[in-house]
Parts: C-alpha cells; sequence; structure tokens
C-alpha cells in the first residue's frame, strides 16, 4: 500500500497510490495521522466500501503525508558507521566515541516540507548548509518497551527524508542538536508512506545527487543499529503514537565532511531517491527564515 497526501482545491486529501492514479479516500474519514491509526485493514477496507474519487498522480500537487503532529519529529544520528567516522575530526571539537547505543535527538515540525517544495536557505541564519538523506519511518499502533523481534509489527509504513542541517548552529549549542536541526521549512518527507509488505527493507538503496551528481549511496542493511532496534531502543519506557515519525539516520557523502566541503547555495537542486519509495526533488532558494514576516502556522506545517 502507498498512501499520499493531496493538496485538492487547497484542502490535503489522502489517497491511496495505484500505479500511475490516486484514489481519494472520503475527506471526511480523516487526515492520515488518523487513519493510520486506524490500521492498514481498515483504509482497505474503506478502498473498497465505494467508488472513489481518482486524479493522475502526475498532476497532483503532493504534500508532505504526515501534516499534524503531536511531539517533535524523533531522530537518530550517526546511525552508518561510514559516516560517523567520515566526521572524525571535523566536529569542531565535539568529537565522541564511538556509540554504543542509538543516538537520538529531536527536531522541530515546522521543518517539514512537501517532497517537491523548495527549500529557503537563509545566510543570517547559517553559513553551512548540508545535505542528509534518509529513510523515516510511521508508528502505526501505540506502543511502550516492545522488543526488538516485536518492533517491526508497530511500524506503518516508511517513507525519504531529507535532514538539510546547518552545521555551524549544530555545532554551538553545546554537542546537542535541536537547534541546528530545527529550522523552519527545510526538511522534505514523502513522496508516499509506503507500508512494509512492498518493501524489502534491508535491500533499499538510499541516494542523493545534488545537481545531478551522487553524493550518498547506500543500502539500509549498512546501518549500525537496524529499524527494529531503533523502536526497540526509542519506545523503551517512553510511548510513541500513531503518525510520531522517526528519521533513521543518513550514511556518508554529507557536504561538511567533503574535502573541501560543500554546502548547499541558492539554485542548488537535490534527489533523494529510495528504491520502492519515490524520491525527493527539492530546489535551494534563498528566504527570509529570522524575520517576523512569515511565521508558519500549525495549520500550514501540521
Amino acid at each position: 500500500m502507498r498512501l499520499a497526501t493531496v493538496n485538492v482545491s487547497g484542502s490535503p486529501r489522502v489517497g491511496l497510490v495505484e500505479g500511475e492514479l490516486i484514489r481519494l479516500l472520503p475527506a471526511q474519514e480523516g487526515d492520515m495521522v488518523t487513519l493510520i491509526g486506524r490500521g492498514k485493514a481498515e483504509i482497505e477496507r474503506l478502498v473498497k466500501a465505494s467508488p472513489l474519487d481518482t486524479i493522475p498522480l502526475a498532476d497532483a500537487k503532493l504534500m508532505a503525508p504526515i501534516q499534524r503532529f503531536s511531539r517533535d519529529v524523533l531522530c537518530t544520528g550517526w546511525n552508518y558507521w561510514d559516516h560517523f567516522e567520515e566526521s572524525r575530526g571535523k566536529r569542531e571539537g565535539q568529537d565522541v566515541d564511538k556509540p554504543k547505543a542509538p543516538t537520538f535527538f529531536t527536531k522541530g515540525p515546522n521543518t517539514v516540507i512537501g517532497p517537491c517544495d523548495e527549500i529557503g536557505l537563509d545566510p543570517h541564519i547559517s553559513a553551512k548548509w548540508d545535505y542528509e538523506a534518509e529513510v523515516g519511518i510511521v508508528i502505526g499502533k501505540r506502543c511502550r518497551s516492545v522488543s526488538k523481534a516485536e518492533a517491526l509489527d508497530y511500524v506503518f509504513g516508511y517513507f525519504l527524508a531529507n535532514d538539510v542541517s546547518q552545521r555551524d548552529l549544530q555545532r554551538r549549542h553545546g554537542g546537542q542538536w535541536l537547534k541546528g536541526k530545527s529550522i523552519d521549512k527545510t526538511m522534505p518527507i514523502g513522496p508516499f508512506i509506503v507500508t512494509g509488505d512492498e518493501l524489502d527493507v534491508p535491500e533499499i538503496t538510499l541516494e542523493l545527487t545534488l545537481n545531478g551528481q551522487t553524493m550518498q549511496s547506500a543500502k539500509l542493511k549498512q546501518m549500525a543499529f537496524p529499524i527494529a532496534e531503533l523502536v526497540a531502543e526509542l519506545s523503551f519506557g517512553m510511548t510513541l503514537e500513531p503518525g510520531d515519525i522517526i528519521i533513521t539516520g543518513t550514511p556518508s557523502g554529507i557536504g561538511n565532511a567533503r574535502e573541501p566541503a560543500i554546502f548547499l547555495k541558492p539554485g542548488d537542486e537535490m534527489v533523494v531517491s529510495g528504491t520502492g519509495l519515490g524520491q525527493l526533488r527539492n530546489r535551494v532558494v534563498e528566504a527570509d527564515l529570522h524575520g517576523t514576516t512569515d511565521i508558519p502556522s500549525m495549520s500550514e506545517t501540521k
């Protein structure tokens, strides 16, 4: 099953993607988070219950599939050892020993944008804008302290993300990453949420190109801590809710670790792709993200 959130006459609608068509679920059945909470079987029942309006996938204005958040975006750092190693000596005095357990942090939900939206770059905020291709997961059922063996039963589906980061801010605040990862409207996600039965998750190839040049490429089986372990560790003593999203880390090839370093600039185009997950295609544009005239509202982002 592939689900998308589509802008239809100015309102978000959830649709089932089938080939080159999107079948729109009845608006009264709720948003993506509500439907995820009702479960895959109930979504399938709704699809079969009555004829549905369809729109061509090529004509659809895809939005971030999750539009409503009950908490910050949950994130994983250093989850590919080649990425951990490539940044040794480049963390501006914040090097640490190789982690023995997953490294978690959060970022504000106002970062989230759609799979083809422009990414604003504000030089007033940061001089070191960087890219990070990631696969994200969506929690499907309320859970706490799940085991690794049962963890994937609580994952509803998978999507792509680009965790655009501001490296100077990331280093500025005592070694924690919240601020350098939470600039408004900088993280595209999507284009779909794909359920695990359609994917060979360990064999997914995750890639990012910058202006046509491949910068990152890895299989998910290269993760230091597999997705089941991330869910088990994060849920230990901590309740996860349907619709919570977790991004699972980036492989090597980030701009900050290159010699010379490569940072994003206006006019750049990034494409993030993943086997069976589609692609994000986002252009970088100069924007005012530090002023007060374009503050995203809760309804715009969630």
